[in-house]
């Protein structure tokens, strides 16, 4: 299968597979005005298999929810059939108002104006727990 290169955005490469779907979602990209390309199970020398987006615009994009989800992507810049820059993520310290906390006796499902922050326990394992009652965020 082809599909074709970009003359300018943003190839969102070495996703783990099954993350491309998660990163759509999480981002909204079903309301984008241009085209987006979610290729998943393509071929890797590094890891056998893998799924990469591809997105024909250069939109803005809130790079913390992507490394939520998948801390080792490379996030490739393309203008005029080239790739420009090459940008390589880190785990945010925290996330707010990208996730909502799961436990029904959370501060923040009674508290309508709170923030939903979950900050990073655990880098290695990419684990988030919710600020206020310390439950794991399950993404």
């Amino acid at each position: 299968m082809n599909i074709d290169a970009i003359k300018k955005g943003y190839v969102i490469d070495h996703i783990k597979v099954g993350n491309a779907m998660k990163i759509y979602d999480v981002l909204n990209w079903n309301e984008l005005d241009c085209q987006v390309a979610l290729i998943t199970n393509a071929k890797s020398k590094k890891t056998k298999v893998k799924d990469i987006i591809k997105i024909a615009e250069l939109v803005d994009i809130d790079f913390d929810k992507i490394a939520s989800i998948d801390p080792n992507v490379t996030i490739n810049i393309v203008k005029n059939n080239k790739i420009i820059e090459k940008k390589k993520l880190d785990l945010p310290r925290e996330l707010i108002n990208i996730y909502k906390c799961k436990n029904p006796r959370c501060i923040t499902t009674i508290e309508r104006g709170l923030d939903q922050i979950f900050v990073l326990t655990d880098k290695e394992n990419n684990i988030y727990r919710c600020k206020y009652c310390e439950t794991n965020l399950e993404k």
